[in-house]
């Protein structure tokens, strides 16, 4: 049974959580224009964003797995903001860089915690799953809609007004965090179903395939605005305006991968995405126009969050003893290890210019399919999963 209460105030974190993530690639073209740094030297910062996270965030898992740790969700969060609240202040780039390498920390202390929290929520829903994960996916499109207005107001200086949703949202869960432990709790059920075996195998290829879809994104993210700025000699605004189509359709995307993983199964909503990222990586590679990157970037957001959400929720299904350390591993080591990648793009676009350096990117959509075929996990719709293992229970219940 889904929790909508308690979904509610995770997916909404979640959207302040994420923010910071989609604030990092929305800094770049401020950073390059204000500050002059080189492509490679942008895309750096994108390193710095996910560096920390890729480590430490299966370790979080690991340790939500252990025993519960209810503050690490508020503090993970409030670190994030106040990382990149810090970024515009110094002149150094090095302190940017430790600063948006702060804001990493605190995502990879956020989602274990949450994402576990978010499952038990949804119980076995892949479409109640995908509410949390959509919660990210609108605060990464968020990002760019809150960074750019108040950037073009104050300059890469006034990151700091930047923190302020991050403790209004860290102050909430805190409180309500508080009063959850201070009500009583209800005897917990005893009995059911023995639990399956973690399937390490197939949660190894699951990982090499977020891993694919982390490079392609942060390769997106990172570069499409930027892009689009180079090419069509457009401002700043409109090259944004692409990074926040691409996120925001994302959102769309990630909800409509769980309803197809419900209906269809897990494996063909995730294939299905990564046929829907190829014809849109060619299109922005080939755009002609400025509108026609932003078809392009509808079709690359749908591609690339129809499987979000479906990875993650696969995962825990493979791991169901380790859901901390499956959510870890695709939020966190498989989903960030994309940004280690993205600054080789930003030494190809300083090399032989942003087109060749996008077009890089159109094997990757091929390999996530190849890769796909060979995920011998579970595929079936989380309905017809729980149907099944209420059966036996329903056939049993006349012999007691």
């Amino acid at each position: 049974m889904v929790d909508r209460r308690g979904l509610a105030l995770l997916t909404s974190s979640h959207v302040v959580d994420d923010l910071y993530q989609g604030a990092v690639p929305a800094l770049l073209p401020f950073l390059v224009l204000e500050r002059g740094y080189s492509y490679a030297a942008a895309t750096g910062i994108t390193l710095a964003a996910t560096v920390l996270s890729s480590v430490v965030q299966p370790a979080f898992g690991v340790l939500v797995d252990r025993r519960p740790l209810p503050w690490l969700t508020p503090l993970g969060l409030l670190v994030a903001g106040v990382g990149i609240g810090l970024a515009g202040l110094g002149d150094s780039y090095w302190w940017t860089w430790a600063a948006v390498a702060l804001s990493g920390l605190g995502v990879a202390a956020y989602h274990p915690a949450a994402a576990r929290a978010a499952r038990a929520a949804a119980g076995a829903s892949a479409q109640g799953m995908s509410w949390f994960a959509v919660g990210g996916n609108a605060g990464l499109a968020l990002g760019p809609v809150v960074v750019t207005p108040v950037l073009l107001a104050y300059g890469v200086a006034g990151t700091p007004l930047l923190a302020l949703p991050a403790l209004g949202a860290a102050a909430v869960l805190l409180a309500l965090g508080r009063r959850a432990r201070a009500r009583p709790r209800p005897a917990a059920a005893t009995g059911g179903a023995p639990q399956r075996e973690d399937d390490w195998r197939s949660f190894g290829w699951l990982t090499g395939l977020v891993v694919i879809r982390s490079v392609l994104y942060f390769g997106v993210s990172s570069l499409v605005a930027l892009y689009v700025i180079d090419r069509f000699g457009v401002p700043a605004p409109a090259g944004s305006a692409a990074l926040a189509t691409f996120l925001a359709v994302g959102a769309v995307g990630t909800l409509a991968g769980g309803w197809l993983a419900d209906r269809w199964g897990r494996v063909p909503a995730i294939r299905l995405g990564y046929a829907v990222a190829v014809p849109g990586l060619v299109l922005l590679v080939a755009a002609p126009s400025w509108p026609a990157a932003l078809v392009a970037a509808v079709l690359l957001g749908v591609g690339l969050y129809l499987p979000f959400s479906v990875q993650t929720t696969l995962g825990q299904e493979l791991l169901p003893n380790r859901v901390g350390t499956a959510s870890g591993v695709t939020l966190g080591l498989a989903v960030s290890a994309g940004g280690a990648v993205t600054p080789l793009f930003g030494v190809l676009a300083d090399a032989h210019g942003l087109g060749w350096s996008v077009a890089a990117l159109l094997p990757l959509p091929l390999l996530a399919l190849l890769v796909s075929l060979r995920l011998p996990g579970p595929t079936t719709s989380a309905r017809g999963a729980s149907r099944a293992e209420g059966a036996p229970a329903e056939r049993a219940a006349p012999h007691r």
